[in-house]
């Protein structure tokens, strides 16, 4: 589960990566709760969402390109930094009294063309730092890290905002950017596995999305992290709405949301890791189930049963991303990784600017629990719809039948024989 932490330079990596990833989700929790303060509308929480992932949708297959050609450490160097000190500015404004929404706005702006970089490099740098044997498991250990820091930062976001106020939250996350700083620059380039980089020139943004237009198996997990992406993350519109006007908690209740979402997410992360091997059945069992767990959640009457389906949510949820996100990286010649994965980042990053608006908008309109809902309904549906769509397109089949005392439900070739669900009954000799 944890093999690719043997190398010396995804250690240092990872281990900044958790430092830097607490700030992050403190930042989260922090500025969705101070856009929500300061205009009292959900429909504001998620313009700040949008902001955030609107340069990824306009301008993240051109940050493909550039990751396909630059250093990737070095880029991270650059990225990571404006993002510390984007933290820093928006602190400052805060703790001295004069932040105004709009300044929120321009800081998610900010943070989200840095990402257009950031967010390919950091994916196609493990690769670099730990070559092909080990990708699996690093990228499922990266969904591991960032859910274990999900874990502590909301929680000492809500301590915070409580306590002292949004500001230390957004200077705790400015200087948190100095840890993987550190393990950039200590990482040994001689360890690195070499990579080609893309030359200049012309035609590259479309060389890549070529590349994934001849991959059906690229194609379709990327059309299904589209619609989760899109419709079904938008949390931070759900669960601060929840806990203001559903059930009246404060912010306590929406950094518990959040730690309770990171427990399941941190386990399907792990299991991801544990599992080996990246499916497509598996991923798009769990975008159904993450989308019926939405729509159960939309209708819970409590405060305590709504917390409690936040750890299933979770889990299923980060399966989907862990799974699609791993399809991908392996499925890619490492010279298009950058694009390819600028492109699965942009789609899934890519559809809040859309989903996050109408999520708000639904929520003001009708309430949170039909925006919820209305999500949830959309992502389990699609998995459904591309379940079936591969099925045809493969000839295959449903085949219910029992396994070692188990019931297993599984697809098959279409000529596959009537008689194996019984033959599965019998003992083995």
């Amino acid at each position: 589960m944890f093999s690719s932490l043997k190398v010396r330079n995804y250690r240092l990596f990872f281990a900044g990566q958790v430092v830097s990833n607490i700030g992050t989700w403190m930042q989260r929790i922090a500025q969705d709760w101070l856009v929500l303060s300061l205009t009292g509308s959900a429909t504001a929480v998620g313009v700040t969402t949008a902001l955030q992932f609107l340069p990824m949708l306009l301008f993240g297959l051109y940050g493909g390109v550039l990751v396909d050609r630059l250093n990737k450490r070095r880029a991270l160097l650059f990225t990571q930094t404006a993002m510390g000190l984007t933290g820093i500015a928006l602190a400052l404004l805060t703790l001295s009294g004069h932040v105004h929404v709009w300044h929120v706005y321009l800081a998610a702006f900010a943070v989200g063309l840095a990402t257009v970089v950031d967010n390919p490099a950091r994916q196609s740098f493990v690769s670099e730092m730990v070559g092909p044997a080990q990708l699996q498991n690093a990228v499922s250990l990266n969904s591991a890290n960032f859910q274990s820091a999900r874990l502590v930062g909301p929680a000492v976001a809500g301590l915070m905002i409580t306590g002292v106020g949004t500001g230390w939250a957004f200077l705790f996350n400015g200087l948190s950017f100095v840890a993987p700083v550190v393990g950039l620059v200590l990482m040994r380039g001689r360890d690195l596995y070499v990579v080609e980089r893309a030359p200049r020139g012309k035609g590259q943004l479309r060389e890549g999305l070529h590349y994934v237009a001849g991959r059906p198996d690229l194609i379709w997990t990327i059309v299904l992290i589209g619609f989760v992406g899109t419709f079904g993350f938008n949390f931070p519109v759900y669960l601060s709405a929840f806990a203001d006007d559903v059930f009246h908690a404060g912010a306590g209740s929406y950094s518990l949301f959040n730690t309770l979402m990171a427990v399941g997410s941190l386990v399907g992360a792990l299991l991801a890791a544990r599992r080996g091997t990246a499916r497509m059945r598996v991923m798009i069992a769990a975008a159904v189930a993450f989308g019926a767990l939405e729509v159960v959640a939309a209708t819970a009457p409590s405060l305590w049963l709504f917390t409690l389906l936040m750890v299933p949510i979770g889990m299923f949820g980060m399966t989907v991303n862990v799974t699609g996100n791993t399809t991908v990286q392996m499925g890619t010649d490492p010279a298009m990784r950058g694009r390819v994965m600028s492109l699965y980042m942009m789609v899934f990053m890519g559809g809040s600017p859309i989903g996050a608006p109408i999520a708000g908008w639904i929520t003001d309109a009708y309430g949170v629990r039909a925006g919820l809902a209305v999500g949830g309904a959309i992502a389990g549906a699609a998995a459904l719809v591309i379940g079936l769509v591969l099925a045809r397109v493969g000839n295959l089949r449903l085949s219910v039948g029992w396994h070692g005392g188990h019931p297993r439900v599984r697809f098959v070739p279409r000529g596959a024989g009537e008689q194996e669900p019984q033959e599965q009954l019998a003992p083995a000799a």
